[in-house]
């Protein structure tokens, strides 16, 4: 109190209600592979866009997976990467709303960034091949070699080499893990009453 009596006001820190969490390299790779999937697997044309995208994504893997092990605490494999058993203990307790929050990836979520990278690098690589194959072009084309195919004949498709229906198959799949990712995404801001789409913007989650 000062000499009248009264309480001298005192200045109190205030705690940040939220700390960064996911770096610029994490948000910005995150959102362009994002884009540029879902570019892709709408349409093929016009054709070097839906090629220039495939290296787009392929050269976003390689940087993901280095700052995997380079990056900072969240950004590494090691904050995130579990066994099955506490990926399946982690959803069965979100479906209750009972699960534990978690600052960086949860084990589903790093789950299914394992998940992705994998099945994004596989459609990506088979469609770098079909690219080889098919058009005898593309960085592998030295290696990989060209399919002789019969003629174009007017008012008839060719059928495709089977290399590309595997790159539509893995496409298809790598879609249906998206879909499965922003459902768990949606899910897990209900339970844990934070949005986790801005904080993949923003940077920052609730301390």
């Amino acid at each position: 109190m000062d000499v009248n009596g009264s309480m001298a006001a005192q200045s109190v820190p205030v705690k940040s209600a939220s700390v960064l969490v996911w770096d610029p390299l994490v948000r910005i790779s995150h959102w362009l592979m994002a884009a540029a999937i879902l570019i892709d697997w709408i349409t093929d044309e016009p054709r070097w866009m839906h090629v220039w995208l495939g290296y787009l994504v392929v050269a976003l893997v390689v940087l993901r997976v280095a700052w995997g092990f380079l990056g900072p605490e969240h950004a590494r494999f090691a904050d995130f990467v579990t066994g099955p058993r506490a990926v399946i203990d982690y959803l069965a307790g979100l479906i209750r709303f009972k699960s534990r929050r978690y600052l960086g990836h949860s084990p589903a979520g790093g789950a299914m960034v394992i998940a992705l990278l994998i099945m994004v690098s596989a459609t990506a690589g088979t469609g770098i091949i079909n690219l080889a194959q098919d058009e005898g072009a593309g960085p592998l084309a030295t290696v990989v070699a060209k399919v002789e195919r019969p003629p174009r004949v007017p008012g008839q498709r060719r059928p495709p080499l089977v290399i590309k229906q595997v790159h539509e198959i893995l496409a298809n799949v790598t879609l249906a893990l998206v879909i499965l990712h922003v459902c768990g995404v949606a899910l897990a801001s209900f339970a844990h009453g934070e949005n986790l789409i801005a904080a993949m913007i923003t940077g920052r989650k609730r301390a």
